[in-house]
């Protein structure tokens, strides 16, 4: 599996490197700005890019930038976001524009090498990898008059777990109930939202994830 990996630390990016080739995958790339990120994605063509948010020459969000316009260019492609900020604005445009593939991860909240692989994996499939405080953050845009009020504490739990891209199985598991309790629960979240509910995972996280997003 091939990466584009954008970093400006060398400490970091050289260490994100090795672990990557630790766990066999194939560094297209291992970049450093904003410029060198946009044409390693149009020419490299990678099967996943893992993208810090705040890269050179801006320092503000131009990593984050570079993704959204590489996956205009080329819709679908697997975008795992590193940062130690949630920049929202951006965030959601990335997440709610329907072709999954999509994670984002906060650094400080990055424990094991396993979690990270993981997360570059499911993203690469096509899943999503969120980190729970970013859906928070995200939730916590909407106005208090928003349908999103209307869910329970136990449905706004179930709906970050779907967001993580965790499968029913694995939401009964955290949550310690049923598989059945689970399907209930996300049921009635898209009951409330007014959004259909689907058997496919992803599917059902990026629809979450587009109504936020219309804020």
């Amino acid at each position: 599996m091939r990466v584009v990996l954008a970093e400006d630390l060398f400490l970091l990016r050289d260490g994100l490197v090795r672990m990557l080739e630790a766990y066999d995958f194939e560094l297209a790339a291992a970049v450093e700005s904003g410029p060198e990120l946009t044409k390693a994605l149009a020419e490299l063509r990678p099967d996943v890019a893992v993208v810090d948010v705040r890269l050179p020459p801006s320092h503000t969000d131009e990593g984050l930038q570079c993704a959204l316009a590489a996956r205009k260019a080329r819709p679908g492609l697997p975008v795992l976001v590193l940062s130690q900020h949630v920049e929202q604005l951006y965030a959601r445009e990335l997440l709610a524009d329907g072709n999954g593939g999509i994670g984002y991860l906060l650094k400080d909240r990055v424990f094991d090498a396993d979690q990270f692989i993981d997360a570059v994996r499911r993203v690469a499939a096509g899943g999503t990898a969120m980190d729970p405080q970013v859906i928070s953050q995200l939730l916590s845009r909407r106005s208090k008059d928003k349908p999103m009020e209307a869910l329970t504490r136990r449905e706004r739990e179930v709906m970050g777990l779907m967001a993580q891209g965790r499968s029913n199985a694995a939401i009964a598991s955290q949550m310690v109930i049923t598989e059945r309790a689970v399907a209930k629960h996300t049921s009635n979240i898209f009951g409330k939202l007014g959004l259909p509910p689907s058997d496919d995972d992803n599917r059902r996280v990026l629809a979450v994830l587009a109504y936020l997003d219309r804020g």
